[in-house]
C-alpha cells in the first residue's frame, strides 16, 4: 500500500440512521454471485464483467422511481457478444435488460438479472445521401446525431426533451417523440430500417431484400406465429378499427398492434413491433432514419395567460397557424422554473393560475417566416394574454438566445420541478394523452385530481398534441404515502381511459408503472394479443420480463427506490443522467449520476454494514479520484447541480492536516515552488533528451506507488519543456491592460514549431497586442501567484484561501483599482480568477474582486485586437479543442472566431468534451485523459488539418497526447497570421 494513501473511512457517512427498507442486502456485499461471475467472464473476458457492489448498486438507479440491483453488469463490444449473452440466458433459464443512457422515467432500463450496458461500445453516425438518411448505432446520443445532420440541413424527427442524454437504442425502443414529432414524426414513422438480435439470437436487417426468406428458415415458427396473428388482428373489423382509432393521438401504452396492419411478411411485421417494444423483443443494433429538413428561419413566443383553460383554448388556433410546436407550462412549472439559469427571476412571484405557452414556427427560408409571423399575430389578436412579470413580453421573437432560454425552461420541466421537491422525496413522473379537442378538460381533470389525493399540481406538456406531463412526488419509505400514490394511480387511469378515451402513456413507454394499466386502457382483446405476441418472439421469456406485461396488480409498488438525504449539493439530484454525456469520466469508472447514487446507497445502508465498506472500499478511485473537477455536469444539469464540487469536497475531506498544513505552505511559498517546477521541467526535458523518456517514466511511477498515485504526477512524454526564465519586457504607461501570464504558462513552454520553438504565449500576446495598439503591461511580481484552481481541484481549502486573496489583492493593485482590465491566457485561470475564489474571499478582497473586470485572451482578441489586425496569411484549415473552462466562461464562440479569422476551415469535432488533463490530473490519472478524448481523438485523426488549437496549455498537452498532433494556442496563430513579415 502507497505510504499516503487516502482513508477510505474519512468519507464514511457516520451519521445515526435506521437503515432504509430498500437498501441493498448484506448478502449482495460480495458483488455477483458464483458460478455467474466465472462463467460470464469466461464467456466475454474479465473486462466486459462489472461485478463489484459498488458496479451493481450504480447500475441499480435511472431516471425511473424504480430501483432493482442487477446480478451483473455486462459491457458487450459487438454482436457476437450480444448473441453470445443472449445464448447464455437461454441456457441457464436467465433474463436480460439492455440499458444505454438509463434516461427512461418508468423502470424499463433496470432488471433484476442480467443487465447489459449497450451504450459505451455502440456509438456512431453515418450520414447517407447526403443527409437524407442516416445510420445511427443505438449508444449515440439524440443530439450527437443531429449535429452530424446539421452540416447536411437535416435532423431527425423525434426530438425528446432529454435529447442531450438519451439514445436512439431507447428512443426507438420506447417510441419517444418529444416536443415536436406527434404521430407523424416518431420512430415508427421515419424509421427506414432497422438492425436487431433476436431473442435466439438471429440477427435480421429489416434493409436487406433477403430478410424474409433468412428468417423464415432461421425462425419458421416465428414467421408462421406472427402472420397467424396477422391474420386474426385483420378478420376482426372492430379490432382493427379500435387498433387504428388508438394511434389517432399519441400512443406507447403496450406493443404497436398496428405493426400487424401495416406489415405484410414476417420482417416488416417485426420492424413496426420493435418499436416502442422496450427492449422486451430483441436488442436493436442499429437504426436507419429517414432524416427532415432542418428549417432554420425559426420564431418562437412565450406567451402567458390567466388561467389553464384559456390557454388550452388557444391551442388549437396555432396549430391551424402551423405552429410545430406549442408547449404548455401552468403556474407551478413556471415558477420552479427559476432554478434553471437563464429564467428571469420574476416568475418565482408568477400567480398560481398563470399558465403560459412557448409557441413556435420553424420556416425554409425568410418569407415563409414572415407568412408564419403574420398568421401567429393574428391569432394572437384575438388573445386576452397577460402580462403577470416585468419579464414577459408576449411577442414573437427571432433572437436565437431568447428562444433558446425559452425552450430551456420548458425542457427543464422534470428536474426543475423535480429538482425543487421536498428533500427525501421519489419522484415519479407520468405522461398521458387525449384528444386535443379535450385538453382544457383534462387539463383541469387532472389538477383537481392531484389537488385531491394531496399532491402539488403541476402539468406541462406538448399541447399541439394532447400531450400531458405530471409530477408526484412522496416518501417511498413510508407506507400511507405508498397507499396515496397508489390510489391517486387507480383513479388516474379510471379517469384517462374511462372520461377522455386516451392513452395512459403518449411517449414515456408503458414500464413498470403502467403495465399493471395495460388491459384498462387496451380491453382484455387486445391485451391478450399482445401477451401471445411475446410468446411468439420470446417463447422462453428471456428478456425484460415484467416491464411491459405484468399480470400482478400491485406491479407499479414494487421497487420504489427511496432518496436519502446526502450532501446539499446533490440532494435535489433525480437522476436524470443529463450530465452522463458530458462527464469525462464516463467510460472509465463512473458519472455523476452514479457517484450520487453510490453516496445514497451509502445513507440508506447502516453504519458499517458489509455494503457500505464496499462501496467505500471502490468509492475513493472510482468516484473521487478520477473525478476530473471540471463541473460540466453542471452545465448539462438543469437544476445546476455540481457534482465535481461534491467530489472535491470529498478530497478535502480526505486530506490529513499535515496534507492541508504542506499545501498552506506551497501556497504562502509559491514563488519558490513555481521557480522549482520550472527548473524540474527543464531538468527532466534534459534528461529526457539524452537518455529518452523511458527512464523518466519508470521512475515517477516507482515514486507513485511509494507515496500515492493521486498526488505524485507521472511524467508523459508529451510534457514540453520549460518555458523562458524571463517574461517579456513591457512598460507600465501606455498600457491598455494589465496581461497576466498564468503559472502554466509561466513553467511549461509552448510547442515548437516547423522549424523548431516558436514564440512563446507570453510573447505572441504581447506582440499582438502591440501590433493592433492595445499595448499590455506584465507586472513584475507576477511570480509566485496563481488563480487558485491548483488548490482548489484538489480540495486544499486553507492553500486555496491563500492564494484566492493574494490574487485578488494583486490584481486590485495592478489593474489600479479596476481600471484596467485583467487579461489571462488560460481559459482556466480566467474562471477561476472571475468566478472560483469568490467564495473564498474575505468581506474586503470581495468588495475589490467587485471591481475587478476579468477578461480571458479569446475574449481580449476577438474583442478588442482582430478589428484593428490585418490578416497577412491564413491556415487552410483548423480543428479546434473547446475547453471546459471556455463552456463555463461562455466563450467557445470567440475561440471559433478567432480562428474563422486564421483559418479557411474551422472545424470543432461533434465528440468535442473535456479533455480531463484538469491541470496535473492528467498526469496522475493518464487513464482517466486517454478514455475522455478518445472519441474526439478519434475523429480528429479522420483526416489531417493545418492547425490544432486551443486556449489552455494543459488541455492542449492532453490533446496532443491523445492526437500525436501539437495543438497550441489560439493566440500564438493570430500572432503568425497577422505578422507582416515572416522570418
Amino acid at each position: 500500500m502507497p505510504l499516503l494513501e487516502p482513508d477510505p473511512e474519512a468519507l464514511r457517512p457516520g451519521t445515526a440512521r435506521e437503515p432504509a427498507p430498500d437498501r441493498v442486502t448484506d448478502r449482495s456485499a460480495g458483488g455477483t454471485p458464483e458460478p455467474l461471475r466465472s462463467e460470464l467472464t469466461a464467456l466475454l473476458g474479465a473486462d466486459k464483467v462489472l461485478w463489484k457492489i459498488s458496479d451493481l448498486v450504480r447500475y441499480a438507479s435511472d431516471a425511473s422511481p424504480y430501483r432493482f440491483l442487477p446480478r451483473v453488469v455486462l459491457v458487450p463490444e459487438d454482436l457476437d457478444d450480444v448473441s453470445a449473452i443472449l445464448s447464455y440466458a437461454h441456457g441457464r433459464g436467465r433474463s436480460v435488460v439492455f440499458r444505454a443512457a438509463g434516461t427512461s422515467l418508468n423502470g424499463q432500463a433496470q432488471g433484476e438479472d442480467i443487465l447489459v450496458d449497450v451504450r459505451r461500445h455502440w456509438t456512431g453516425v453515418e450520414v447517407l445521401d447526403g443527409g437524407a438518411r442516416a445510420r445511427i448505432l443505438p449508444g449515440t446520443t439524440v443530439m450527437r446525431a443531429n449535429a452530424a445532420l446539421a452540416r447536411y440541413g437535416r435532423l431527425l424527427g423525434p426530438d425528446p426533451a432529454s435529447a442531450i442524454a438519451c439514445t436512439l437504442g431507447g428512443v426507438v425502443a420506447n417510441n419517444a417523440s418529444g416536443m415536436t414529432a406527434g404521430t407523424t414524426r416518431n420512430s415508427y414513422r421515419t424509421l427506414a430500417s432497422l438492425t436487431f438480435v433476436l431473442p435466439s439470437g438471429t440477427v435480421v436487417d429489416t434493409a436487406d431484400p433477403a430478410a424474409d426468406e433468412e428468417l423464415a428458415h432461421a425462425e419458421p415458427e416465428l414467421c408462421a406465429g406472427l402472420m397467424g396473428l396477422k391474420e386474426e388482428i385483420e378478420a376482426d373489423a372492430e379490432l382493427t378499427a379500435r387498433i387504428r382509432a388508438k394511434y389517432t393521438i399519441k400512443n406507447t401504452n403496450g406493443y404497436r398492434l398496428d405493426a400487424f396492419l401495416d406489415g405484410a411478411t414476417p420482417v416488416q411485421i417485426l420492424r413496426g413491433l420493435m418499436v416502442g417494444s422496450e427492449g422486451t423483443f430483441g436488442f436493436i443494433s442499429e437504426v436507419v432514419f429517414d432524416t427532415l429538413p432542418l428549417d432554420r428561419h425559426v420564431s418562437s413566443a412565450l406567451l402567458f395567460f390567466p388561467s389553464l383553460t384559456a390557454a388550452a383554448a388557444a391551442v388549437p388556433r396555432f396549430n391551424e397557424a402551423g405552429a410545430i410546436a406549442v408547449e404548455l407550462m401552468d403556474g407551478n412549472t413556471l415558477r420552479a422554473s427559476v432554478s434553471v439559469p437563464g429564467v428571469p427571476a420574476d416568475w418565482s412571484a408568477l400567480p398560481r393560475e398563470t399558465t403560459a405557452l412557448l409557441v413556435e414556427f420553424r420556416a425554409a427560408d425568410e418569407a415563409g417566416q414572415a407568412a408564419f409571423e403574420r398568421a401567429a399575430e393574428a391569432v394572437v389578436a384575438g388573445l386576452d394574454l397577460v402580462r403577470p412579470a416585468a419579464s414577459v413580453t408576449n411577442a414573437f421573437t427571432r433572437d436565437a438566445g431568447t428562444i433558446a432560454g425559452y425552450w430551456k425552461a420548458r425542457k427543464a420541466f422534470v428536474t426543475a420541478v423535480g429538482g425543487s421537491r421536498p428533500s427525501g422525496t421519489t419522484l415519479i413522473t407520468e405522461d398521458f394523452a387525449v384528444p386535443p379537442a379535450r385538453l382544457a378538460d383534462a387539463c383541469a381533470a387532472l389538477l383537481e385530481l392531484q389537488s385531491r389525493h394531496g399532491f402539488d399540481a403541476a402539468v406541462a406538456g406538448h399541447a399541439a398534441h394532447g400531450n400531458l406531463h405530471f409530477l408526484l412526488a412522496f416518501d417511498a419509505a413510508k407506507p400511507a404515502d405508498v397507499a396515496r400514490y397508489d390510489a391517486f394511480m387507480q383513479e388516474f387511469c379510471a379517469l384517462v381511459v374511462g372520461r377522455f378515451d386516451g392513452s395512459l402513456k403518449a411517449e414515456h413507454a408503458t414500464g413498470r408503472n403502467i403495465a399493471p394499466f395495460l388491459e384498462r386502457e387496451w380491453g382484455p382483446r387486445a391485451t391478450e394479443l399482445m401477451w401471445r405476441t411475446k410468446q411468439v418472439i420470446d417463447p422462453a421469456g428471456v428478456l425484460a420480463p415484467r416491464i411491459v406485461l405484468d399480470r400482478d396488480p400491485r406491479a407499479h409498488l414494487r421497487g420504489l427506490k427511496t432518496i436519502p438525504k446526502v450532501e446539499a449539493v446533490a440532494d435535489p439530484c433525480i437522476e436524470c443522467g443529463f450530465c452522463e454525456p458530458t462527464c469525462p469520466s464516463e467510460d472509465l469508472t463512473t458519472t455523476p449520476r452514479q457517484r450520487i447514487v453510490l453516496r445514497r446507497e451509502m445513507m440508506r445502508q447502516s453504519d458499517g454494514s458489509p455494503v457500505e465498506s464496499g462501496l467505500l472500499d471502490a468509492y475513493g478511485y472510482d468516484a473521487v479520484d478520477t473525478c476530473a473537477g471540471d463541473s460540466t455536469c453542471r452545465l448539462a444539469c438543469p437544476v445546476g447541480i455540481d457534482t465535481g464540487a461534491m467530489m472535491k469536497g470529498f478530497r478535502h475531506r480526505r486530506h490529513t492536516p499535515r496534507e492541508e498544513r504542506i499545501a498552506a505552505l506551497t501556497a504562502k511559498n509559491f514563488r519558490a515552488v513555481e521557480a522549482a517546477a520550472r527548473l524540474a521541467v527543464a531538468a527532466a526535458d534534459t534528461v529526457g533528451d539524452r537518455v529518452g523518456d523511458a527512464p523518466l517514466q519508470a521512475v515517477t511511477r516507482l515514486a507513485r506507488k511509494a507515496v500515492r498515485p493521486d498526488l505524485v504526477p507521472e511524467w508523459l512524454p508529451q510534457i514540453p519543456g520549460a518555458a523562458a526564465r524571463r517574461l517579456p519586457d513591457t512598460p507600465r504607461v501606455g498600457a491598455s491592460a494589465v496581461y497576466y501570464p498564468a503559472c502554466v504558462n509561466r513553467i511549461f513552454a509552448g510547442p515548437d514549431g516547423d522549424d523548431g520553438p516558436g514564440l512563446s504565449l507570453a510573447e505572441a500576446v504581447v506582440a499582438v497586442s502591440g501590433r493592433a495598439g492595445k499595448r499590455v503591461w506584465i507586472p513584475e511580481d507576477v511570480r509566485g501567484t496563481c488563480c487558485a484552481t491548483i488548490w482548489h481541484s484538489k480540495g486544499y481549502d486553507a492553500g486555496n484561501r491563500i492564494m484566492a486573496n493574494r490574487i485578488v489583492e494583486a490584481a486590485w493593485g495592478w489593474t489600479a483599482g479596476g481600471t484596467l482590465p485583467l487579461v489571462v491566457d488560460a481559459s482556466s485561470c480566467t474562471l477561476g480568477i472571475a468566478e472560483e475564489v469568490v467564495p473564498y474571499l474575505t468581506e474586503d478582497n470581495r468588495a475589490l474582486h467587485r471591481e475587478l473586470t476579468v477578461v480571458d485572451s479569446l475574449v481580449w482578441a476577438v474583442e478588442e485586437l482582430l478589428p484593428r489586425l490585418t490578416v497577412f496569411r491564413t491556415a487552410g484549415s483548423a480543428v479546434l479543442h473547446p475547453t471546459c473552462s471556455m463552456e463555463h466562461l461562455g466563450d467557445v464562440g470567440q475561440l471559433r472566431a478567432l480562428a474563422e479569422a486564421c483559418a479557411k476551415e474551422v472545424v470543432v469535432p461533434d465528440d468535442a468534451g473535456c479533455c480531463a488533463f484538469a491541470g496535473d490530473r492528467g498526469m496522475l490519472h493518464k487513464e482517466l485523459t486517454d478514455s475522455a478524448t478518445a472519441k474526439e481523438a478519434a475523429e480528429v485523426d479522420r483526416r489531417p488539418y493545418d492547425a490544432y488549437l486551443s486556449a489552455n496549455r494543459m488541455c492542449e498537452i492532453g490533446m496532443e497526447r491523445a492526437t500525436g498532433h501539437p495543438y497550441r494556442s489560439a493566440l500564438i496563430e493570430l500572432e503568425h497570421a497577422t505578422r507582416p513579415t515572416l522570418p
